[in-house]
C-alpha cells in the first residue's frame, strides 16, 4: 500500500505541522507488540512516527512497515524509517532517519528524491553538513542523559541547543532523555518537534500519553 503523501513536499508539510514524534523500538515496548503502540500512537494524534529496530533484519523490519503503512494513512501519519533507504522505499515509507554512520544524505537523496531524509546531529559542524547536503530534518541531541541509545557523547542541555538553533535553517527534532517535564520549556525555546521513547512506549497506555504530552507544547 503506498503513502497518501506522495511527493516531498507534502511530507515536509506534514512534517512541519507535527510536533510529538514518537520513536517505536520493540526492546523499549514493555514487551508489547511494536505494532500495537504503533497504532496506539497514532490514535493519541502523533502525526510522525519513527520505526527504529537496530536489531532486527530488513525483511522483519519491512513487514512491521508495510503492516503500519494502513493504520499511518488513517490517521494521516508519516513513517520514518531509521538507517535503511532500501527498507523505506520498498515499504512505502515517508521517509529515512539517518545516522552520522549510515549512508551519506546526498546519496539518500540521490536514490530517493522524495523520500523526507533526517540526519542525527551532535554539533555545529555535522548540522551545518547535514544542511549543505540538502537534508530535510535535522535531529539534534542528546539533549539529555539516555539509555535508549549509546551516543559516546555527553548531552547537549538546552544551553548549547539555542547556542546551535540560530544556524540551523531546515525543520528539527530534538531527542534525548526527553521527560513530560522537559516539554514547555523545549517548545518555548523553538522546538517544535520532540522526539520521545521510553516516555510513550513503555506508558500503560500509549495513546492517552500522547495526548497528554501534546498538550503540554507552547504553542
Amino acid at each position: 500500500m503506498e503513502s497518501i503523501f506522495t511527493t516531498l513536499a507534502s511530507r515536509l508539510e506534514a512534517f512541519r505541522n507535527a510536533d510529538l514524534y514518537p520513536v517505536i523500538s520493540s526492546e523499549f515496548c514493555a514487551g508489547r507488540d511494536p505494532f500495537e503502540i504503533f497504532c496506539a500512537v497514532a490514535e493519541g494524534g502523533a502525526k510522525v512516527v519513527q520505526i527504529r529496530e537496530k536489531n532486527w533484519n530488513k525483511g522483519a523490519i519491512h513487514r512491521l512497515a508495510c503492516q503500519c503503512r494502513e493504520v499511518a494513512n488513517s490517521f494521516g501519519v508519516l513513517i520514518i524509517i531509521d538507517d535503511h533507504v532500501d527498507v523505506a522505499l520498498s515499504a512505502h515509507a515517508d521517509g529515512v532517519h539517518l545516522g552520522q554512520e549510515d549512508l551519506p544524505v546526498r546519496e539518500a537523496l540521490r536514490i530517493a528524491p522524495e523520500l523526507l531524509v533526517g540526519s542525527s546531529t551532535h554539533n555545529l559542524a555535522e548540522i551545518e553538513e547535514a544542511q549543505r547536503a540538502g537534508t530535510g530534518y535535522l535531529n539534534i541531541g542528546p539533549i539529555f542523559a539516555t539509555q535508549t541509545k549509546t551516543v559516546g557523547m555527553p548531552p547537549l542541555g538546552t544551553d548549547f541547543l539555542k547556542e546551535l538553533m540560530p544556524h540551523v535553517t531546515v525543520p528539527f527534532s530534538v531527542m534525548g532523555g526527553i521527560k513530560a517535564r522537559h516539554i514547555a520549556e523545549l517548545s518555548s525555546l523553538g522546538a517544535r518537534h520532540i522526539a520521545m521513547v521510553t516516555e510513550i512506549t513503555q506508558a500503560p497506555d500509549p495513546a492517552e500519553k500522547v495526548r497528554e504530552l501534546r498538550k503540554l507544547f507552547v504553542h
